[in-house]
């Protein structure tokens, strides 16, 4: 499974420490589509919210995808 922004978000999973793997895919995209409040695997929705609040505040959102990956284990 390829998410469709991914491939955009490779800077802010490298920030955040999250070392994506093909095992890890399903569930680092569902992190992300909680944090943008968009229904799971609705990939264009949950990137323009990604990409919103990257563009407002680029730290938090890399604070809350840690943070949520980090307490997933």
């Amino acid at each position: 499974m390829v998410t469709c922004y991914f491939r955009h978000l490779q800077e802010i999973f490298k920030k955040a420490g999250t070392d994506v793997t093909s095992e890890d895919k399903r569930e680092i995209d569902r992190i992300i589509h909680s944090l943008v409040g968009v229904e799971y695997k609705n990939c264009s929705a949950a990137w323009k919210e990604a990409k919103k609040k990257i563009a407002e505040n680029e730290a938090d959102f890399i604070f809350k995808l840690k943070d949520a990956w980090n307490k997933r284990k």
